[in-house]
């Protein structure tokens, strides 16, 4: 990944989760944020957003986040745009199907709101290959 990150498409179902996550990456990481709430939102917000960053939770309603990635990429102005996703499903099986789908980077829950923006810059900046969960 290049360049200077800046904005985000987040995806997240929970509510809580989403509120919380949104106000660290906007006031801690200075990240513009569109939020969604689901596989669907996150296909029509796309449609008019151009974010450096795509971060999805991988159990959201109306398509979990692998699939709802795969559509994302359908988008031309989204197709190379690097995604990461947020997850409590790290196994070693999980994490393999992640990175087959393309995935930069990989963030566990529960998230640590405090910490967020840092985890997405450093692995952002680091983009090494190494997608351990942090």
């Amino acid at each position: 990944m290049s360049g200077a990150l800046s904005s985000i498409l987040y995806v997240e179902d929970d509510p809580h989760v989403r509120g919380v996550a949104k106000m660290a990456l906007e006031v801690i990481g200075h990240f513009q944020v569109r939020e969604c709430s689901s596989g669907r939102t996150a296909l029509l917000a796309a449609a008019d957003f151009h974010p450096d960053l795509i971060l999805l939770d991988v159990q959201v309603p109306g398509n979990e986040g692998v699939a709802t990635l795969a559509q994302l990429r359908r988008m031309p102005h989204l197709c190379r745009t690097p995604a990461m996703f947020v997850t409590g499903l790290v196994s070693a099986a999980d994490m393999a199907l992640y990175v087959a789908a393309g995935a930069a980077g990989i963030i566990a829950k529960p998230l640590e709101p405090l910490r967020l923006a840092g985890q997405v810059r450093r692995l952002w900046d680091e983009q090494s290959g190494n997608l351990l969960p942090l």
